[in-house]
């Protein structure tokens, strides 16, 4: 019997075969927190008295200020709390503004076949490089700091075979939206993703990302995919091919569930308030009037979801009364599209571009929506509240979906352009 991904990882790291259903102590090669998880863990360690202690390997964690330049005095407060801590233990230390922890973790530190727990949910997007990845808790991630350990249950696998190549307009976003819509969002809990096929070996590591990075939003503990050459192509771009292992699954692995999905019968999709599994059509939503749209997040905030968006926007105007929010994701995504035209396409459009960090996404700065309004978003999650406000209402969809709407103030669906 073979092995799932997850399980050939985790009993390299033990150094012994495991199975779905053990509970396990594993070393964890690389940590991460944020300025929601970070705070937390500081006051953690300094309550049980370790602000003292050494940390398990400071050149393996990771502080990073996602919600970008601290918008009042007490976010500044708390990004002060997890730099001074940050600096006392020579960890590495990311600024507000320079992007998401997560692609700070993956264009910089992140290992082919590695462990990785960071203090955030969406921890699922480093599958998309052969890696074992989940978000814990902060009381949890006081052991992972400190210890350079963690505690979890081997989990089931579902494998999702992907077929066929992707129409016109269609992205790896509405191969995520259109499983949500099968496995809802209480099917996969605690489970790992295995996404094969040939349509994901043919995806950027840019769209895989997108993929992985939604892996939670079903209740999956970890979302995984096989490296190849274009794993290595990415890690190479960043200087860091020697960071590369080719990860290969087993077709005889013990799956719990197998989904295949068609896509090329796949439609540009969106997901309609307040769950991420009410997924319907674009055409479908196409009388639905939309105050803001916002292209960015850990999801689509990368160079290949700005270059879809400018590649429809260019040379026309956004919607009179639309708000246009983009905001990338790092600081290489923000110099690539400065560099090749992008952001100079979506400014004339009408958009705001703003320096890399979550914005919107998180609720708490840089395009909060008002009482009232709908916004369609490129982000993860569309619950009640989600943006920072319970009285407005978030659809979410891919790039080309995002800036099509732009263009009419309406979903639209970029095919009827």
């Amino acid at each position: 019997m073979g092995q799932t991904l997850v399980e050939k990882i985790l009993s390299k790291k033990m150094g012994r075969d495991v199975k779905a259903g053990e509970t396990i102590i594993v070393d964890v090669d690389f940590a991460a927190l944020h300025d929601g998880s970070g705070p937390l863990l500081v006051r953690l360690m300094n309550e049980r008295g370790y602000q003292e202690e050494p940390l398990f390997n400071n050149e393996s964690i990771l502080f990073a200020n996602e919600f970008g330049p601290a918008p009042t005095k007490e976010i500044a407060n708390e990004h002060s709390l997890c730099r001074a801590f940050a600096h006392k233990h020579n960890c590495h230390w990311e600024e507000g503004g320079t992007g998401h922890v997560h692609a700070h973790v993956y264009e910089e530190y992140l290992k082919c076949g590695s462990v990785c727990i960071v203090g955030d949910s969406h921890t699922t997007v480093h599958g998309a490089l052969g890696a074992f990845a989940t978000g814990c808790g902060s009381t949890d991630m006081v052991a992972v700091t400190k210890l350079g350990k963690t505690w979890l249950k081997v989990p089931e696998t579902f494998r999702i075979n992907v077929t066929g190549k992707l129409p016109e307009y269609v992205s790896s976003k509405d191969i995520m939206l259109h499983l949500a819509s099968i496995i809802k969002s209480d099917q996969a809990i605690y489970k790992s993703l295995e996404f094969r096929g040939d349509t994901i070996s043919s995806l950027s590591v840019d769209a895989r990302l997108t993929i992985t990075s939604m892996g939670v939003d079903v209740g999956a503990k970890a979302a995984i995919m096989e490296t190849d050459e274009n794993t290595r192509e990415f890690l190479k771009s960043f200087g860091r091919e020697e960071d590369y292992v080719e990860i290969k699954g087993d077709d005889d692995a013990n799956f719990e569930r197998v989904i295949d999905i068609d896509a090329t019968q796949l439609v540009p999709l969106v997901s309609k308030p307040h769950n991420v599994e009410n997924v319907d059509t674009a055409r479908n939503c196409n009388d639905q009037k939309v105050n803001m749209v916002f292209i960015g997040s850990c999801t689509n905030g990368r160079a290949e979801d700005f270059r879809i968006a400018a590649k429809i926007l260019k040379g026309k105007k956004i919607a009179k009364g639309l708000k246009l929010l983009v905001i990338p994701n790092s600081t290489h995504v923000y110099k690539e599209c400065l560099k090749d035209g992008t952001f100079l396409t979506l400014a004339e459009a009408g958009a705001m571009i703003e320096a890399p960090n979550c914005g919107p996404c998180m609720g708490v700065h840089q395009g909060i929506p008002a009482d009232g309004d709908v916004v369609l978003a490129t982000q993860n999650r569309n619950f009640k509240g989600r943006m920072g406000n319970p009285n407005s209402s978030i659809y979410l969809s891919g790039p080309a979906v995002a800036a099509a709407t732009a263009l009419t103030g309406y979903i639209t669906d970029p095919r009827d352009l």
